[in-house]
């Protein structure tokens, strides 16, 4: 079981964050941050966005992708920061946003692909989530979330 480490930005402003594409064994890996734009304190309606991570393998084999909490001390909610100031938010699995996307602890679960094909680009999309109503400072917060894939 091999791991990469890969680095996926997590910003509320309209910022893309592309991180080249890391190398390891035998699968090429790469991202695109979750970039929320602008939040609207006073909306009554979550701001829904989502980015994603592709990866492709020489090989058929078994790939899981965790991802960490972030600069948060839980998966429930992350948090992003400006200075002092937070913003929750969190990542999922699946367009419902009942799956909470994280280490496989604390009620949270991983991206599990038992037989990836070989030589062929797996796009996972990752779906991000900023309740509504939270009163938060105007400003760019942001987060940096670590993905760990092992193959």
């Amino acid at each position: 079981m091999k791991k990469l480490l890969l680095a996926l930005g997590v910003v509320c402003w309209p910022t893309l964050l592309l991180l080249s594409p890391a190398m390891a064994a035998s699968c090429s890996l790469s991202t695109t941050s979750v970039g929320f734009g602008s939040y609207d304190v006073f909306s009554t309606v979550s701001l829904a966005t989502t980015g994603s991570i592709t990866f492709n393998c020489a090989a058929v084999m078994s790939i899981s992708i965790a991802l960490n909490r972030g600069g948060s001390s839980t998966f429930t909610p992350r948090r992003m920061s400006k200075g002092a100031d937070t913003l929750n938010y969190n990542l999922y699995l699946d367009a419902s946003k009942s799956t909470i996307w994280g280490d496989g602890t604390g009620s949270t679960s991983v991206y599990v692909n038992p037989s990836t094909p070989a030589n062929q680009n797996v796009t996972i999309t990752i779906y991000g989530t900023i309740p509504a109503r939270q009163n938060a400072k105007v400003g760019s917060y942001t987060d940096a979330v670590t993905a760990v894939i092992n193959f």
